[in-house]
């Protein structure tokens, strides 16, 4: 079977997925967790079969190496390469074919994504050492906001201190957010073009994006994935004079690691970062708990009714990422506010179980409320489809010359 491969590579884990190169089924997935350390351990699933392997110490080159062996022996004909990156810069609006100039455009962005680029190179690298005479794309996280305009993604600081430093908003969850957008209109069967959404990605990394006409025109997180909403460890917005005042206190390195990885549901609860054991908490008289998710919904109400203002109107609320798909209890606090903007939950909707896409509105609400599960790997092997088919000079399987 032709196929392509979509790999995601984090600092400790990889994630391999194999799309039929045709009909984009998804029939084999595979990851290697704790890479680099001697508890490394492969784990796959091609239909109902799972194995597991061990693979003490491997590193990513040797972790890739394995899942593509896999991918071999269960008899899938590589065609191209998908590839995850977080951080592209102004550089990329659009996915890419890898060349030697793309990876050095990576590279450049490592300051600003120092925990996510560079395992994404790592990943590139294997993968082209593996597969040498296969296409490889890139799909930044960053391209899908590359359309907002400069005073969404200009900070209020010196403007040539800024243009010097690269200091702007950047937007993350972008292929995300750029899936369940076309999903959505896909729901409505309405043209996208013709939509104003706010889409909340809500997992242990939390986003909103306004997208009005499927384009993004603002978004939460900024030059880095800290800024904006409350998430599972990260403090989303505060106070700039609190990160000056912890950084004095604490030094700027213990200040870091409080603000990335000690704040957002594990800062405010005292106890967890994972939404179900607060709502479990909660529902139990935990007060800590209870006051973590009304903070975190609060957040969310607080930036869907400027997005809606931003884009002079609201179609629809689009919930997805772990939280926002599987949180009946998250998704009631956050709807609870949004009559203002037209939009009404049916709690019978919200409270029944479902992992298909849905819409959880009243029949009198002016905008809607759904629930699309996301789908990153599949919104990647699109974009490689796609690439491989417009870029791809076909005589020499090399990318076309622009």
């Amino acid at each position: 079977m032709k196929s392509i491969v979509v790999i995601n590579c984090g600092s400790s884990s990889v994630k391999l997925d194999v799309f039929d190169d045709v009909v984009g089924e998804n029939p084999w997935s595979g990851a290697v967790e704790r890479v680099g350390t001697p508890q490394a351990m492969l784990k796959a699933t091609h239909g109902e079969t799972r194995s597991e392997k061990a693979l003490p110490d491997a590193d990513h080159a040797k972790a890739i190496a394995a899942l593509l062996g896999m991918v071999n022996d269960a008899g899938f004909d590589v065609t191209a390469v998908g590839h995850r990156v977080v951080h592209g810069g102004t550089r990329f609006a659009d996915s890419v074919v890898i060349n030697a100039d793309v990876v050095a455009a990576v590279e450049a962005c490592v300051p600003l994504a120092p925990l996510h680029n560079p395992p994404n190179l790592k990943g590139i690298a294997a993968a082209q050492a593996a597969l040498p005479s296969v296409p490889q794309v890139a799909v930044f996280d960053t391209a899908f906001h590359q359309s907002i305009p400069e005073a969404a993604w200009r900070y209020a600081i010196p403007k040539a201190l800024a243009d010097e430093h690269g200091l702007r908003r950047f937007g993350f969850h972008g292929t995300s957010h750029r899936y369940v957008t076309t999903r959505a209109a896909a729901f409505f069967a309405r043209p996208v073009e013709s939509l104003k959404l706010v889409t909340l990605h809500l997992g242990n990394g939390c986003s909103a994006c306004a997208v009005d006409g499927g384009r993004s025109v603002d978004t939460s997180m900024g030059m880095t994935p800290l800024e904006g909403l409350v998430m599972g460890t990260r403090s989303g917005d505060v106070d700039p004079a609190i990160v000056l005042r912890l950084a004095r206190d604490l030094g700027v390195d213990e200040a870091e690691r409080v603000l990335n990885k000690a704040s957002g549901l594990l800062g405010l609860s005292g106890t967890s970062q994972d939404m179900r054991d607060l709502v479990a908490a909660a529902e139990a008289g935990d007060a800590d708990a209870a006051i973590a998710i009304k903070v975190f919904a609060h957040r969310a109400k607080k930036v869907i009714g400027a997005f809606a203002v931003v884009m002079g109107g609201l179609d629809a609320v689009v919930f997805t990422g772990g939280i926002g798909e599987n949180s009946a209890h998250v998704r009631g606090e956050i709807a609870a506010g949004l009559r203002a903007v037209g939009a009404l939950l049916h709690e019978r909707k919200n409270k029944a179980p479902s992992s298909a896409e849905r819409d959880l509105s009243t029949m009198d609400s002016r905008a809607r409320l759904l629930v699309i599960p996301t789908d990153e790997e599949r919104a990647i092997a699109q974009d490689v489809r796609r690439l491989i088919t417009t870029e791809i000079a076909p005589s020499t399987g090399a990318p076309a010359t622009p």
